[in-house]
């Protein structure tokens, strides 16, 4: 019995299918100069994350050493290699929002979500992380989810900004 996957990406398939769809995807540039975080990028789309299984199947498609990909995929903070939530939280704790409570901010969330920031929660609903400026400085403390940014947030705020975002996102 083929155990279907649905992951974070929405992709749903079973495990084979979606390695598949990678291998297609990245097989289409493979005379492309240049086009490696392009293509891992589309990848992660689709399977969610880039273990190493995936990076393997980049790196033979691409032509490419493994040890290239995964270069590549450990040094730019945008590529995940384990599973991510469906929403991404980013705490700013850059010189105005930490001064103004970014840590606070910090705290309350790894309490309320059980994870440590970097961590993503047991339901795959969040992954938290800790930016060092999101270019709100005047809102501080500010952080984002996805791509919503809320300004002077406080820590007694936070099930209020969180709780859309558990049924079924904004």
């Amino acid at each position: 019995m083929k155990t279907t996957v649905n992951h974070v990406s929405g992709c749903t398939g079973t495990e084979e299918e979606l390695l598949q769809r990678v291998r297609q995807l990245a097989s289409g540039y493979k005379d492309k100069e240049g086009s490696l975080i392009q293509v891992l990028h589309m990848v992660q789309s689709v399977y969610g994350y880039l273990p190493l299984t995936v990076q393997q199947i980049v790196a033979e498609e691409l032509g490419l050493p493994l040890s290239t990909v995964a270069g590549v995929v450990s040094f730019y903070s945008f590529f995940a290699t384990t599973p991510r939530g469906r929403h991404t939280i980013r705490v700013c704790m850059g010189t105005a929002c930490y001064v103004r409570g970014g840590v606070s901010i910090v705290e309350s969330l790894e309490k309320q979500l059980g994870i440590q920031a970097g961590g993503t929660t047991a339901d795959g609903v969040f992954t938290f992380e800790i930016a060092r400026c999101i270019g709100s400085c005047g809102l501080a403390p500010a952080m984002t989810i996805d791509d919503t940014v809320y300004p002077e947030v406080k820590a007694a705020d936070l099930p209020s900004i969180l709780e859309p975002w558990y049924c079924g996102g904004k």
